[in-house]
C-alpha cells in the first residue's frame, strides 16, 4: 500500500471507529440520563463542570454549549480546584465530573471535597466501576470499547463520546426550556450567526438611496433617477407614496433593445407592476431567502403598500449575513 492510501485509510479509520463509538452511545442511555436532565432543569443555581487533561477541554466545551443555550454554567479545572477555585461552588449548584477513567488522582482528590460541600453530583464516566462512579448521585456511561489511536491510549473516541453526551444534555434542556430562535439570538448577539438572527431589513435598507419616480416620470428622468441613486433600480409610486411598480436596468436595456429612445415613453409604459417586496420588520435574512428563491440582487422594502426603500445583496454582504 502506497503511503499516500495509508494515510487515507488511517483517516477514514479513525473517522469509522469514533463513528461507532458514538452510535453505540444511544444505546447507554437511561433513566440516569433522564435523571440528570431533571435535577439540571430544578436546578435553581448553575451547573458546574470539571475534569482534568482531555476531558477538561471536553468540560469546557460542556460549558460553553450549556450557557449558549440557557443553562447556565461555570468550568472549574480539577488541578485549580484545590487551589482555591473550590470557592465557586454555591450551595444550589449541580456539579459534572468528566472521566474516562474516573480513577485519575486529580479527580480522586476533587470527589473527596466535593462531596463535603453536599452538591447534587453527576459523573460522566467510562469505568462503571470506578471511584467516581461510585461516589456519584447519578452516573452517565460513556463507556467506548476502544479509543481510535493505534495503542488505545490517546483520548480519541472517549472524548468523542463524552462532547456527544454533552450536547445531548444541552439539547435536551433546551427543548425542556422551549429555547427558541429568540432567545438564542440573545445569547449570539456577535459575527454571522447573530446577526442572521436579529438584524432586520430595517436596520440595513436605511442606508441606502431612495429612487424613486412616479408613473409620469418621462424615460430620460427615469433613467437620471436610476443611475444617480446607484441601486440599478427605482420604485413608481402613486402621489401618496404607494408602490405601483419598479424599474430596473434591466427593464430599461430590454426596452431600448426592441424601440430605442421612444418619445413620450413615461415609467408607467415600462414598469414592472409586481416587483417582489419585503417587509422592513423581516430578518435580513429572509431578505438573502427571496432574492436566491428568485434569482435577484435587490428587493423594494415596504410596510403595508407604501414604499421605504431598497435592500441589495450588497447590503448583505457587507453585513455577513452571507
Amino acid at each position: 500500500m502506497s503511503r499516500a492510501k495509508n494515510i487515507i485509510e488511517t483517516g477514514r479509520n479513525t473517522i469509522r471507529m469514533e463513528a461507532a463509538s458514538v452510535a453505540a452511545l444511544e444505546g447507554l442511555l437511561d433513566d440516569q440520563f433522564e435523571k440528570s436532565v431533571q435535577m439540571i432543569f430544578a436546578c435553581k443555581g448553575r451547573v458546574i463542570v470539571s475534569g482534568i487533561g482531555k476531558s477538561g477541554i471536553i468540560a469546557q466545551k460542556v460549558v460553553a454549549t450549556l450557557n449558549s443555550t440557557g443553562t447556565p454554567a461555570i468550568f472549574l479545572h480539577a488541578g485549580d480546584a484545590i487551589h482555591g477555585d473550590l470557592g465557586m461552588i454555591q450551595a444550589q449548584d449541580v456539579i459534572i465530573l468528566i472521566s474516562q477513567s474516573g480513577e485519575s488522582p486529580e479527580i480522586k482528590m476533587l470527589l473527596s471535597f466535593v462531596k463535603g460541600f453536599r452538591n447534587p453530583l453527576i459523573g460522566m464516566v467510562g469505568n462503571l466501576q470506578s471511584t467516581l462512579a461510585r461516589q456519584s448521585d447519578i452516573v452517565l456511561n460513556t463507556f467506548v470499547s476502544q479509543e481510535a489511536c493505534l495503542n488505545n491510549l490517546a483520548p480519541t473516541s472517549s472524548t468523542t463520546v463524552q462532547m456527544v453526551m454533552g450536547d445531548a444534555l444541552a439539547v435536551t434542556l433546551m427543548e425542556m426550556r422551549g429555547f427558541g430562535s429568540e432567545d438564542f439570538a440573545r445569547f449570539h448577539p456577535g459575527g454571522t450567526l447573530g446577526k442572521r438572527l436579529y438584524l432586520r431589513v430595517q436596520d440595513v435598507y436605511i442606508h441606502n438611496e431612495k429612487p424613486q419616480v412616479d408613473a409620469r416620470t418621462s424615460l430620460r428622468e427615469v433613467i437620471i433617477e436610476i443611475t444617480s441613486k446607484r441601486l440599478g433600480a427605482t420604485a413608481v409610486t402613486d402621489e401618496e407614496g404607494r408602490l405601483i411598480g419598479v424599474i430596473t436596468d434591466g427593464d430599461l436595456r430590454r426596452m431600448l433593445e426592441k424601440k430605442g429612445m421612444t418619445e413620450g415613453t413615461t415609467a408607467g409604459d415600462i414598469m414592472t407592476t409586481r416587483p417582489k417586496t419585503i417587509e422592513a420588520e423581516a430578518l435580513a435574512v429572509e431578505a438573502l431567502d427571496l432574492m436566491r428563491t428568485h434569482d435577484i440582487t435587490r428587493l423594494i422594502v415596504t410596510s403595508g403598500t407604501q414604499y421605504l426603500g431598497f435592500i441589495d445583496l450588497n447590503n448583505l454582504i457587507r453585513e455577513g449575513i452571507i
